[in-house]
């Protein structure tokens, strides 16, 4: 039994619908069509398949989609919670049963149809009711219930603490849509913005504007893991995991972490970051390119940070011109677009892009990719991993 699982799994196959605003079909069906796009990336077949994970969000059940797709018996199957903080999360579960014999093959799945039916930004103004409404209601009768207001907050302060001018919330909006001009399958492809246009761009809640949002998209997304061994005779060069984990912080609370001692960093996030670079073994320095969730334009500076690319409150200097964060700079980070540009798939079309950087095949490929950070949401409890090339 392995006692790390340090390249113990690789993703072999990655699947994904169209992004729109409108699919026009179920949420199982974008599902099965992911899942389906993936095994035939990976070369496998459904009857391959012995194991599944997806998020608790997720509206299609395991046996559902497995139905649906032609998959048989199950050994394995799982749900991790928190939205975009499952991101990777679920890549830790299937890296997991992989290392340990659960399964063999195992695939993630994430479907919905975010943008026609349900809209996740609209938080607890649909009425939603959980064990957080203990403490959302200590937030509710000042507005924010959203989740727009809640990043907000931890957005004035970090500005505050740190120096931070509101434009290097910008200069992440526009690099990141500088990769989607040219990705096709990004929602804002082929237009660009500028600062001036960040900066004009209609406010949400203070300091932030509509372009330092995501996208709320439908769609479906989908990935194949399995072992590193047997990844070697598949179809595509496989994305080995170096290093995979998944945390909460102290106090933790979800999106309103508001009563720590700080709120101008992500503990989360910190102990994410200490996790994958002690199994791994790498540095940060050792990482070539990222794939940050970006459910809004400050949380990717928060991540740098935590993720060691630069000093806490340093952000600032690091994404100022852009150049660092584009193809040909020090990280090329979010060359699909993210979720700002591209779509919100919950973090998984980010995963589909890390792979594809791995395998040299983005539409913006930078010159050296051999290994890549990919992150899962904050706020909540998160997750992270690298990949590197087999």
């Amino acid at each position: 039994m392995p006692t790390s699982l340090k390249n113990e799994a690789a993703i072999v196959g990655i699947g994904q619908t169209e992004f729109s605003k409108r699919s026009g079909r179920s949420e199982l069906q974008l599902a099965a069509e992911a899942v389906k796009a993936a095994l035939a990336d990976a070369g496998l077949t459904p009857a391959d398949v012995d194991g599944m994970t997806t998020f608790s969000m997720d509206t299609s059940q395991e046996i559902e989609v497995a139905r649906a797709v032609g998959i048989g018996d199950l050994t394995f199957f799982s749900r991790v919670e928190y939205g975009g903080g499952a991101a990777i999360g679920v890549m830790l579960h299937a890296a997991m049963a992989v290392a340990t014999g659960a399964a063999k093959t195992v695939v993630v799945y994430r479907a919905f149809n975010e943008r026609s039916e349900r809209r996740y930004s609209t938080g607890i103004s649909e009425g939603i009711a959980t064990s957080d409404m203990i403490h959302w209601s200590w937030y509710l009768p000042f507005g924010l219930m959203t989740p727009a207001s809640w990043v907000a907050m931890f957005t004035q302060r970090y500005l505050h603490d740190y120096g931070c001018p509101v434009e290097a919330l910008g200069q992440v909006a526009v690099s990141t849509r500088k990769h989607a001009v040219n990705n096709p399958n990004a929602w804002f492809h082929g237009r660009p913005i500028t600062l001036a246009e960040h900066a004009e761009s209609r406010m949400i809640s203070e300091p932030l504007r509509l372009l330092d949002c995501c996208q709320e998209s439908d769609g479906g997304c989908a990935q194949v893991i399995t072992s590193v061994e047997r990844a070697r005779d598949l179809r595509r060069k496989p994305a080995v995991i170096r290093g995979v984990a998944q945390a909460a912080g102290a106090n933790q609370e979800q999106m309103t972490s508001f009563y720590r001692p700080s709120i101008s960093f992500l503990p989360e996030m910190d102990l994410v970051a200490k996790q994958v670079y002690a199994t791994s073994g790498l540095r940060p320095d050792d990482v070539d390119a990222a794939i940050i969730y970006d459910a809004f334009t400050p949380i990717v500076l928060w991540q740098l940070e935590s993720s060691g690319f630069c000093r806490r409150g340093e952000a600032k200097d690091f994404v100022q011109g852009g150049t660092n964060l584009e193809i040909g700079g020090r990280l090329p980070t979010n060359t699909n677009g993210g979720q700002l540009s591209e779509a919100d798939i919950h973090g998984l079309n980010g995963v589909n892009e890390g792979v594809r950087l791995i395998r040299g095949t983005s539409v913006n490929q930078p010159p050296k990719a051999d290994h890549v950070l990919v992150t899962g949401g904050v706020g909540v409890p998160t997750s992270g991993m690298i990949l590197g090339k087999e």
